[in-house]
């Protein structure tokens, strides 16, 4: 990539190099540093999404990078604006996402001298992401953001960050070296051995399950997942980024793999006898793949791009190390028949209708406050067909996650192994900007809707009608539940809240909101909001009640 032989500034090669690499989104939050750069981003026509907060503004990158696929790009300011992202950025490491993370700082003369906001912001960075650097000139600015792509984008995907001083952004050079567009990833294919060895196994099976993760959703392996289980028969569970690649509405979908909200699924997996797992590590969410969740005499077939996965936490009997929809394409093909698994797939059909019979029991509550399952039932019926979720975590959002099913490739959009309580409005900004013309609800509690709060006015500023539906237990609801179960407390500490009206915060922003406290008012109340053509919010008065997940986490600690 060669860049003319002229006098250019460091914020216009910075934006030009974006440009070539396909990026046509900044998300910011604007500082002093920052102020060249921006104005030559608005010049050529790239997106500014500005927002409230420099870790939404990461949290929303990071989402537009999960949502888009591709390498998303914040730009905060130093100091403060630096240390406040840190968060997102953790949290998109953690996830696999490749943001890349870029702060300004004072000039880079001004080092170790006692100048204003002067920290050590690529030390700072280092420990929550792949790679960290900050370019010595004006000229270095292609290459180290081409790198930071690349970087960000290869092997496992993670975070990088770059800080850039603001006299590079401003100094005038010729002097730009060549700077090549990174290659595309490749998508390694899997041995024949492991193939075979893996379509043998499965169909030898008696109880065999399958497990998909994100790896189905990063590789764009949506119709391979679906063609393998159609011609194999297999039953399969979906997790993370792969909720609804499958919909839960197909008849070998058998709904959530999180074996702490879907007790179906826990079932199956102590019954099972071979599981293959795609796409999605042995971590704490499959209970690192150990006794508690899986049976030692169960056989683990395991597929995953990163070597390094493979065999973590769980011996394994077949590892595969390939991209998810080349390896599903192999076991395809090498699939002989579609078999017939119809007596355990009807056996978990009835395992799952069992648990949908107990929630049903749960939520035929119509008491007031609401009961959260309650709630999720009326909504279940009053949502447009093609909504997409941003879902938050605590015991609301848990409710909803046992009780919506996913239905759509990527509108199942998550908080991410780091558990950033509160990114589900920045990620539903994301999701909203990535789908213009489809409903987005951001589903979350008082206490997780707090941390970003103001981002509200980012979804007015930027026309984003996102439906913010916030259940309201004037408390943190989870947090409660555990204390007064795993502590020595005889009342829960530091967990109460006011009973805000959420609804006039958003009016006061510019959207527009109600408040439900009864089930009669659900319905009307989602038609209204989906059609208001705004931010809206629903602050919905809910009692306090301890999901799945937190009695999966409750039995977990006093054992």
């Amino acid at each position: 990539m060669g860049l003319d032989k002229v006098m250019q500034n460091g914020a216009e090669l910075f934006v030009r190099t974006l440009t070539q690499l396909g990026i046509r989104h900044i998300f910011t939050l604007v500082g002093d540093h920052l102020n060249e750069v921006l104005a030559v981003a608005a010049r050529e026509g790239v997106r500014i999404i500005d927002m409230r907060h420099e870790s939404g503004v990461t949290h929303a990158a990071d989402a537009w990078a999960r949502l888009t696929r591709r390498p998303a790009v914040s730009l905060v300011t130093g100091g403060p604006g630096h240390t406040n992202s840190l968060t997102g950025i953790a949290t998109a490491n953690l996830a696999g996402s490749p943001l890349i993370a870029v702060s300004g700082s004072r000039a880079s003369t001004l080092g170790d001298r006692g100048g204003f906001q002067d920290i050590d912001q690529v030390s700072i960075a280092r420990p929550v992401v792949k790679w960290a650097a900050q370019p010595p000139n004006a000229a270095q600015i292609p290459f180290y953001l081409t790198r930071a792509y690349a970087e960000a984008n290869n092997g496992r995907r993670g975070a990088v960050h770059l800080t850039i001083p603001v006299d590079l952004f401003t100094a005038k050079t010729d002097d730009v070296p060549a700077v090549h567009l990174p290659p595309e990833r490749p998508a390694p294919g899997p041995g024949a051995a492991e193939v075979d060895r893996a379509v043998a196994m499965l169909r030898a099976a008696e109880r065999p399950v399958v497990i998909a993760g994100s790896g189905i959703w990063w590789s764009g392996a949506e119709a391979d997942l679906q063609n393998f289980i159609e011609k194999s028969s297999l039953p399969l569970y979906t997790i993370t980024m792969a909720r609804g690649v499958v919909p839960d509405s197909h008849p070998l979908c058998m709904g959530y793999a999180d074996p702490a909200l879907n007790r179906a699924a826990l079932e199956a997996y102590r019954e099972a006898d071979v599981l293959l797992v795609i796409g999605k590590r042995l971590d704490y969410r499959l209970a690192l793949g150990g006794p508690r969740v899986f049976p030692a005499s169960a056989r683990f077939i395991q597929v995953d791009i990163h070597a390094q996965e493979l065999g973590m936490n769980r011996k394994l009997d077949v590892a595969v190390c390939a991209d998810a929809g080349s390896a599903l394409r192999a076991l395809t093909e090498a699939w002989p028949d579609r078999g017939d698994r119809s007596e355990w797939v009807e056996h978990l059909r009835a395992l799952r209708e069992q648990r949908e019979q107990d929630l049903e029991h749960v939520a035929r509550d119509g008491s007031r406050p609401l009961h959260p399952a309650a709630f999720f039932r009326e909504l279940r019926h009053a949502l447009p067909p093609e909504i997409l979720y941003a879902w938050d975590g605590g015991d609301f959002a848990h409710w909803g996650r046992v009780s919506l099913p996913a239905l759509k490739p990527g509108g199942w959009l998550r908080l991410g192994p780091l558990g950033t309580i509160g990114s589900s409005l920045p990620n539903g900004i994301a999701l909203q900007l990535a789908h213009p013309d489809k409903p987005v609800a951001v589903i979350t509690g008082d206490g997780a809707l707090g941390f970003y709060l103001a981002e509200m006015d980012t979804a007015v500023r930027h026309k984003l009608p996102i439906v913010v539906i916030v259940g309201n237990d004037a408390g943190w609801g989870l947090e409660r539940e555990l204390q007064k179960e795993t502590t020595s407390a005889r009342t829960p500490v530091a967990t109460e809240l006011s009973a805000a009206r959420y609804d006039a915060v958003m009016e006061a922003f510019g959207g527009a909101g109600e408040t439900i406290d009864r089930l009669d008012q659900v319905r009307p109340a989602v038609k209204r909001a989906f059609t208001s053509g705004k931010p809206y919010c629903l602050n919905v008065s809910i009692r306090g009640a301890r999901s799945p997940f937190t009695d999966w986490q409750i039995s977990g600690k006093k054992k």
